[in-house]
């Protein structure tokens, strides 16, 4: 339970990060815990996470702020272990080196920073630059889908490696994202509509092919593709009547062409066998 310090600090801090909060950061504490924060950082333009929602919690101490908090990033990044607590000079790894003036917006604008740097600590993780965009684009259907699986509210508490207060089990179904942020989670379910998002991987759907389109782009839809296809194939219809056809002449014309000098040769050997026999003839009748 929060001490009455820790409750007026976290409840000032909430109202000056609503106001006014650091760019790609937003964050807001739980409506049934102040300890227990939730926060969405944006990934920056020009950085492998760029236009990624990354979706994470900071458990702060019931002594908070003269002691720091638990930082985890629940969302897959390519960055950080998800639901890993994070070895960071302003997270609770380190609570000696905690200045009690630093607020919510100065940890998280922290993590941000480490987060587009390459240093590593406990938690990190290397990936190549793009895996890290991939993971970014499939951020929101991981945030609303809980990873493209369904469960019920009651498995959201189990944590993975790493786990404790704080932690979020993935294969939740999105139940606790959709719970700290509905708006979101909405905004979410649109964007995937209109990417047309496969809802088991999270990756867009080939476009659908059509006849139009192929026509447009100089190529031929499968179904007209395969009148185009020899007769022994799959064509039917007026196609394969015509390529029947022309495939008829041309064995006639081959047949000729192979044995055009047999047919010479049995024409003049039929002419003087009928030379000869007229010949016999006519000097018979002389004799």
């Amino acid at each position: 339970m929060a001490t009455p310090a820790a409750t007026k600090r976290l409840t000032k801090e909430y109202a000056t990060i609503s106001k006014s909060p650091p760019p790609y950061i937003i964050a807001h504490p739980s409506d049934h815990n102040i300890l227990e924060w939730h926060y969405i950082l944006t990934g920056p333009p020009d950085t492998p996470y760029d236009g990624g929602q990354y979706w994470g919690t900071l458990m702060f101490p019931p002594d908070y702020p003269f002691a720091p908090p638990a930082i985890r990033m629940h969302t897959p990044s390519g960055r950080f272990q998800p639901s890993t607590r994070l070895c960071l000079s302003i997270s609770d790894f380190h609570p000696k080196s905690f200045n009690p003036a630093w607020e919510v917006s100065t940890i998280l604008t922290g993590l941000l920073s480490f987060m587009t740097s390459e240093e590593m600590t406990t938690g990190s993780v290397r990936a190549a630059e793009h895996e890290r965009r991939l993971f970014a684009t499939r951020s929101r259907w991981w945030n609303s889908t809980g990873g493209g699986s369904k469960s019920s509210p009651q498995n959201t508490a189990s944590g993975q490696r790493g786990g404790g207060a704080g932690a979020i089990k993935a294969g939740d179904g999105g139940v606790k994202f959709r719970l700290e942020w509905p708006e979101l989670d909405d905004e979410n379910a649109k964007w995937m509509k209109e990417k047309r998002i496969d809802m088991v991987t999270g990756l867009p759907r080939p476009p659908r092919s059509s006849t139009a389109e192929g026509a447009k782009n100089g190529t031929c839809a499968p179904d007209v593709a395969g009148l185009r296809r020899r007769p022994g194939g799959s064509a039917t219809g007026v196609g394969a009547v015509v390529q029947g056809g022309q495939v008829a002449r041309e064995a006639g014309q081959s047949w000729l062409s192979r044995n055009k000098w047999r047919l010479v040769m049995g024409a003049v050997f039929s002419y003087i066998l009928v030379a000869r026999m007229l010949g016999d003839g006519a000097v018979s009748q002389t004799t």
